[in-house]
């Protein structure tokens, strides 16, 4: 087809005009005839079926019958009134109704004619009703060239009330398709086509919007899914591979000092095998002369931060600066803390930049940066303003990659003439399915062991009214010297709600372990940094046992004599968030517990929710349980929702297509990565014009 003619403004259609247009635009997104063609239908009705009055069933599934009006009645009731038409075929009757119009469908209607009605039907009083049937002759219905499956599309109210109804847009799509009888141009290469047996294009496009069968369906909207999927990855394969060969990055070609000495003499404990592959891989790309960036995956606690910091070592034995950027001031003076006794070690210089440092230290921060003689910086976005220059900076290491945007990534890149190298670390696991399309232009690694020495967290899920049980067994815990967290959801709507929930919760705990036995630390949104940072402070010493909090704790907190996560309301927490959470627990010797409390009343989901939590410990797993019940949009935080826009495959669904599709677009970069051979042109052509009207950050928000 010819692409210009797809570009068309949806204004241009027959049957549109400029107030439809702007409905289409406003409500749907439909600007171009491009559009419209991937408007895909929702569900579709089979209208291949034919019922008679004696087969009626009461469901609500919509049905379609042949038969004729015998006589028509206006009815009063209580408003207004209602135009009944009785309607036989030669098993029984039933009625038509309509509560408005009446006049123009009494004029039009025609008695003693067949008939084909088609809609929902009602049951009262032992006869059959179908209010406002969608009805055709059956003359011009036997001669209709209409698709036996009819199309139901995504439409709103407001394009309902202005009468762009199913119908006009069926119309509006037959409308479409005549005026391009021209022939669509095919997308994807013969081979892939003979392969994967997949319908032709334009038989797909056709068969979408008005398939002749179950069958015929299927096949189209697998094609599509496919072809949707496949330009999805080999636009990020494509990135990535560019990525490797245009941006240079500096080829770490030493092991040195600071690594050697630290592995000997300076490890905590053994690295377990999947940090040993781990670090391999990082190696592997350093040692490359192309710039890494390398998402690090890896459960609560399997020990990114020490793989990171390897990474820090291979940067400085080779005479560069690294950073460490986290999210909030809390992690960063966590992960700088941890780092600073390692760094004291081996005589590294390393200083802490956040919104709170003074003016002076900033100062001196600045300038021992500038000359080279500062090594490691950790903080948070602090480090990416314009003041912040390093000398040569080598490595970035970022974590929690999805509070980052793209963008504030490539704003360290440009703290240098090189790009650093990038390594993310993410705690929140990530499925497959979704790490391959969101962060396909990533090299992934993932540390899917746990440390030898931790034990499984015990998880139970309790209903308030153990509550009493539950407070006898956080005394017991604290008796054995034990600390507790008890955590309360936040939800934004309403944080005087929240509020109300946190100090009710904290004041029955405050009865119930009394002072001076017990001490209890209290943080949540509305205070100052400082006073939170001061209770943690206590919480982290050990002058207080338990510690109540919103859920400003679930990332990175790390107090190993804390074995008990006692989380309220936990029907309301996400379960990404149930597990980050959980895992703030089990990091010291002894045996930990997760007690789930919740009310008696539970929707399915977070019924699925609980049991998914007490069942397993693995991040992965829970991860994908969490896709299928949430979606893509919900699982990258608001920031990305939306993941995927996509037009007709789904994640969750169409992980199979995705696995194939990915392998094929590997393939096919792999054997002709410019896309030059003559059976990869109508890839090329669809990629270029994929690209020039939607490049991939429209899929990915």
């Amino acid at each position: 087809m010819n692409e210009n003619f797809l570009q068309t403004p949806i204004d241009y259609l027959k049957g549109v005009g400029p107030n439809r247009a702007d409905l289409l635009k406003k409500e749907l997104g439909i600007f171009t005839f491009q559009d419209l063609l991937h408007l895909f239908p929702n569900r579709y009705l089979d209208r291949t079926k034919y019922y008679k009055i004696a087969q009626l069933q009461q469901t609500n599934a919509e049905v379609q019958i042949v038969g004729t009006i015998t006589h028509i009645k206006t009815v009063e009731q209580k408003r207004g009134k209602r135009l009944v038409a009785t309607f036989r075929d030669d098993t029984g009757t039933m009625e038509l109704v309509w509560f408005r119009g009446h006049k123009w469908i009494k004029e039009n209607l025609k008695l003693n004619t067949p008939y084909v009605v088609f809609g929902k039907t009602n049951y009262y009083n032992g006869v059959y009703s179908m209010p406002h049937p969608e009805m055709e002759l059956l003359a011009k219905h036997e001669k209709g060239v209409r698709s036996a499956m009819q199309p139901i599309y995504p439409s709103t109210e407001k394009l309902n009330n202005s009468g762009i109804t199913n119908r006009v847009i069926i119309k509006l799509q037959q409308q479409l398709f005549t005026e391009a009888h021209t022939s669509f141009s095919e997308t994807l290469s013969q081979p892939l086509l003979e392969t994967l047996k997949l319908l032709p294009k334009k038989e797909a496009l056709i068969n979408i919007h008005f398939p002749q069968n179950q069958e015929k369906l299927a096949r189209s909207q697998y094609r599509l899914k496919f072809e949707e999927l496949f330009y999805i990855q080999l636009q990020l394969i494509r990135k990535n591979v560019l990525h490797k060969t245009k941006i240079k990055g500096y080829p770490f070609t030493k092991v040195g000092e600071y690594f050697t000495t630290f592995y000997e003499q300076y490890l905590p404990f053994k690295l377990t095998n999947a940090q040993k592959r781990v670090i391999k891989e990082i190696r592997n790309d350093l040692g490359s002369n192309a710039q890494m960036n390398r998402l690090l995956q890896g459960d609560v606690g399997s020990g990114k931060t020490i793989v990171a910091f390897m990474s820090i070592l291979i940067a400085l034995d080779n005479g560069f600066q690294a950073c460490l950027m986290a999210p909030t001031e809390i992690l960063s003076v966590q992960h700088y803390n941890n780092l600073l006794e390692l760094c004291n070690k081996l005589k590294i210089s390393i200083k802490l930049l956040t919104g709170s440092t003074k003016t002076l230290d900033r100062k001196n921060i600045h300038a021992s940066l500038e000359n080279g003689e500062l090594q490691v910086l950790v903080g948070t976005h602090a480090l990416l303003e314009d003041k912040v220059k390093f000398n040569n900076l080598g490595l970035a290491v970022i974590d929690e990659q999805h509070r980052f945007g793209v963008a504030q990534r490539s704003k360290l890149w440009h703290k240098n003439t090189h790009p650093p190298h990038i390594l993310i670390m993410s705690a929140t696991p990530i499925p497959r399915t979704l790490a391959m399309s969101v962060y396909g232009d990533l090299d992934i690694s993932v540390i899917d062991e746990l440390p030898p020495g931790r034990k499984d967290i015990k998880t139970v899920h309790r209903f308030d009214s153990n509550r009493l049980k539950v407070f006898r067994f956080l005394k017991d815990e604290i008796s054995k010297g034990r600390q507790v967290y008890i955590v309360y959801p936040l939800i934004n709507e309403s944080e005087a709600l929240d509020y109300k929930d946190l100090m009710d919760g904290y004041e029955s705990i405050e009865r119930e372990f009394p002072k001076p036995n017990y001490q209890i630390s209290i943080v949540h949104g509305q205070m100052k940094a400082a006073d939170k940072e001061f209770e943690m402070d206590r919480f982290v010493r050990g002058e207080t046992q338990i510690m109540v909090a919103t859920t400003v704790i679930e990332v990175g907190v790390n107090v190993p004599n804390a074995s008990v996560m006692v989380i309220e309301s936990a029907e309301r927490f996400g379960l990404s968030q149930l597990h980050q959470l959980r895992g703030r627990v089990g990091r010291g010797a002894s045996q930990s517990y997760c007690i789930l409390m919740t009310s008696h009343k539970l929707s399915q989901d977070a019924k699925t929710r609980l049991q998914t939590m007490t069942r397993t410990s693995d991040g992965f797993e829970i991860a994908e349980v969490d896709l299928k019940l949430r979606g893509p949009g919900d699982i990258m935080g608001t920031q990305q929702s939306g993941v995927l826009n996509l037009q007709i495959a789904d994640i969750v669904k169409d992980t199979e297509i995705l696995k194939i599709a990915r392998s094929y677009a590997m393939q096919v970069l792999k054997s002709d990565p410019n896309l030059i051979q003559p059976e990869n042109l109508p890839i090329k052509k669809a990629y270029n014009q994929l690209t020039k009207f939607k490049n991939i950050w429209n899929y990915i928000s």
